[in-house]
């Protein structure tokens, strides 16, 4: 499957960003606590690289708690202030303009020293589309400031966002990179939803989501849809088929998905459960771990 996804005006996001970098203070990068590593761009830090870095591991309540922990310090370890939230809610809304001010304590030294007070910190806000972004900025100043969605592209060009007179956020559009060195980086992006559905193969893409979970987290599908072991096999045994797509003939079955003629609608019982996973319906759920 091509996971390449690459419309216009990321182009043209990533141009805005190099403009606006030498007015930044801080990055806040965003990242899928699901996918901590497949969802960090690598522009991302290339931009970045003499910035001071914040690290939000968003969506923690979709994302098994277990393995965030080792992602929180395995990026720790590198270095950099990490956090986990969930933008819905804004709980940790104070503790990310702690550490905001935390990692620009040296610099707000320096300007006192210079005789330069009241001067706001500026961040820059990035991340890959539909990490949730807009929503967190939205849940910091404590309004609707920034356009939010629950598909990639809502934010299209940059937004200031002030936070009192301390603080001032920079939104920037969700970008991807041109090219994926690695096909797993692609299918773990298109499974949390930060590529267009309607460029992929949606059955093909919840047949990679059952391989993995199987691996990882094998009782989710069978515990969601009660299927079981030996009505897969029968559906392998009389349609000649794959086994991920016997597990998705099974979801339809069990969930009542029909053709005409009463054949299993696959294609339904694919989104379905995309659409589960992506809203955690399936459990906390993880697809990747840190090296150890």
């Amino acid at each position: 499957m091509n996971f390449q996804w690459y419309p216009g005006h990321m182009t043209k996001a990533i141009r805005m960003m190099q403009e606006n970098i030498k007015l930044i203070d801080i990055i806040i990068e965003l990242t899928d606590a699901r996918i901590p590593a497949s969802g960090r761009n690598p522009d991302i830090d290339e931009l970045g690289k003499n910035k001071y870095r914040l690290i939000l591991l968003n969506k923690a309540d979709l994302a098994d708690p277990s393995v965030t922990t080792k992602w929180k310090d395995f990026y720790k370890n590198e270095g950099n202030l990490v956090l986990e939230i969930n933008s819905k809610t804004g709980n940790e809304a104070g503790k990310v303009k702690d550490l905001v001010l935390k990692a620009c304590a040296e610099k707000i030294e320096r300007d006192k020293k210079r005789g330069i007070v009241g001067r706001p910190i500026r961040a820059m806000v990035a991340g890959i589309p539909n990490v949730g972004k807009s929503t967190f900025i939205n849940k910091l100043a404590g309004k609707a400031s920034a356009k939010t969605g629950n598909k990639p592209g809502v934010t299209k060009g940059k937004q200031w966002i002030s936070l009192g007179k301390n603080m001032q956020l920079l939104d920037t559009p969700g970008i991807l990179w041109p090219k994926f060195e690695d096909d797993t980086v692609g299918l773990h992006l298109a499974l949390i939803g930060s590529m267009n559905d309607e460029n992929l193969d949606t059955t093909e893409l919840a047949c990679e989501l059952i391989r993995l979970l199987e691996e990882n987290y094998p009782q989710a599908i069978t515990e969601k849809y009660n299927i079981t072991s030996e009505q897969v096999e029968e559906l392998e045994e009389v349609q000649y088929a794959t086994h991920y797509s016997a597990v998705l003939s099974a979801i339809a079955i069990n969930r009542k998905c029909f053709k005409q003629g009463a054949e299993p609608d696959i294609s339904r019982a694919a989104s379905m459960l995309l659409d589960d996973f992506r809203n955690g319906r399936l459990g906390r759920i993880t697809l990747e771990r840190p090296a150890q």
